[in-house]
């Protein structure tokens, strides 16, 4: 079996570790003797005709700039991607430009692919520390966030848990993420999947079923330093 990763704009969108992300998912495939293809998207490159999962990071307003014609460029395939189900990852910055527009603090709106029906608005202070999130589909989510953007949810669409330490989408919902189909959209940086691997091996597992069909005998990982990291990490103040 082998799978494909689509990386999103590596260059400009990796704040925080956020490609460490990927190397997660690589990992916990080989171990699994699943093999992995990469496939970095910069400004100007071409689409693959297919993958398997989409990971995009983290970065700064500059760097949202500068992705943010070539996103839309692109903003066909990726929705249609997403409302088939591909399996993926957005992280803050990417978070943001797959809703519908992200306005920054000077005024200057970046209009998104509204794949995810958000808004977001570049607030006066940064949100910023260690953060918990109560999810029904994954359990405890633990990471660490750091952003100005205050994210609004549509009325349909769903968080990714319930903030129990931490800020989330706008400090003020308790809301944090969304979890649409099979996308995952978050503020957590650190990166997020080395202390939850379950929302790493739901990725996978996910991209498996959808190309290979039912995924009965998927092999669980130890996870003992993983636990541990979450533990750790649970325990620190904000």
């Amino acid at each position: 079996m082998n799978l494909t990763i689509l990386h999103l704009y590596p260059k400009e969108m990796n704040l925080y570790g956020d490609h460490g992300n990927v190397l997660v998912l690589k990992r916990r495939c080989e171990w699994r003797g699943i093999k992995v293809n990469i496939i970095e998207h910069n400004i100007g490159d071409e689409l693959p005709a297919k993958c398997d999962i989409i990971f995009g990071g983290g970065g700064q307003d500059s760097g949202q700039q500068r992705i943010a014609e070539d996103l839309r460029n692109n903003g066909k395939a990726l929705k249609a991607w997403a409302e088939d189900g591909m399996p993926t990852l957005l992280v803050c910055g990417i978070y943001q430009l797959f809703g519908n527009f992200f306005k920054m603090q000077d005024g200057v709106t970046i209009e998104g692919i509204s794949v995810l029906d958000i808004e977001t608005e570049a607030g006066d202070k940064r949100l910023i520390g260690n953060i918990v999130i109560e999810s029904g589909k994954f359990g405890d989510i633990v990471g660490y966030e750091n952003h100005s953007g205050l994210t609004e949810l549509g009325n349909d669409i769903k968080p990714l848990g319930k903030v129990t330490r931490g800020y989330g989408n706008n400090g003020s919902d308790g809301a944090e993420g969304v979890f649409y189909k099979n996308t995952i959209g978050t503020y957590m940086h650190g990166p997020l999947l080395p202390k939850n691997p379950r929302i790493a091996d739901f990725l996978i597992k996910t991209a498996l079923e959808r190309k290979y069909g039912a995924q009965k005998d998927f092999e669980k990982l130890p996870d003992k330093l993983e636990q541990k990291a979450r533990k750790i990490a649970m325990e620190r103040p904000r």
